[in-house]
């Protein structure tokens, strides 16, 4: 039997490529952060700053901003209304920093205004959770007692995982968007500092293509390894 939840050849072909490019896209992201954090924006203000300005202008009084431990860890938490800044985020005025404090807010502000792609992606978590927790117990159950049908049940949980990452792309793009309007528009940054703030949210989208790929890559292994076992 083929070394079926490892490095077998079906790993190589479908999800190798994609694992080395979201190496990349990682130390992508991670490279064009640092280097923008350390050139301050011109106005001074800081990410913790830029969020409640924006947070404030668009009627969003009731959403916390917190700083949490951690690098490229910012979020917003759609259950509890906090919106939460990295350590280098909260406190910094840099380029880098008001680029993601504006990101977030642009979910925040998603949120409130029910866009709908981000309601489906709320939706799909429980799913991708179920999708991440039980697809390869399945899968393997099925190899070992021959049961293709409960490869068949895995590769349904594997589907809500991949329909996740998938929804999450244009919840992430219009986000970006979105900071980027607010900050040119509402005079935070001068026209000359839109380029970089715009390379930061860039390669940040990357990271969330490369999870697709890397999603969907997946998805093609255990549909061959299926096919392998019927």
């Amino acid at each position: 039997m083929p070394f079926f939840y490892g490095i077998d050849y079906t790993y190589v072909v479908y999800v190798l490529p994609a694992i080395i490019f979201a190496l990349y896209a990682q130390a992508k992201v991670q490279s064009t952060f640092a280097r923008y954090l350390e050139v301050p924006n011109s106005y001074g203000f800081t990410g913790a700053a830029v969020a409640r300005s924006l947070l404030d202008r668009n009627g969003l009084y009731d959403v916390e901003i917190q700083m949490i431990p951690g690098s490229l860890t910012d979020h917003y938490d759609p259950r509890s209304k906090v919106l939460r800044l990295s350590e280098a985020v909260y406190g910094s005025s840099s380029i880098a920093a008001i680029g993601v404090a504006a990101h977030e807010t642009g979910h925040a502000l998603q949120h409130a205004q029910g866009y709908a792609p981000l309601a489906v992606r709320n939706a799909l978590v429980p799913i991708a959770n179920l999708g991440s927790n039980l697809t390869w117990i399945f899968v393997i159950a099925g190899i070992i007692f021959g049961l293709p049908s409960l490869i068949n049940i895995g590769i349904l949980f594997f589907i809500g995982a991949v329909l996740f990452q998938i929804v999450t792309l244009p919840v992430e793009f219009n986000a970006s968007n979105r900071a980027l309007a607010m900050l040119s528009g509402e005079g935070f940054i001068t026209k000359s500092e839109l380029k970089p703030v715009r390379a930061v949210l860039s390669a940040a989208a990357m990271t969330y293509v490369a999870a697709t790929i890397v999603a969907i890559a997946q998805l093609l292994r255990l549909l061959a390894i299926r096919n392998r076992e019927e």
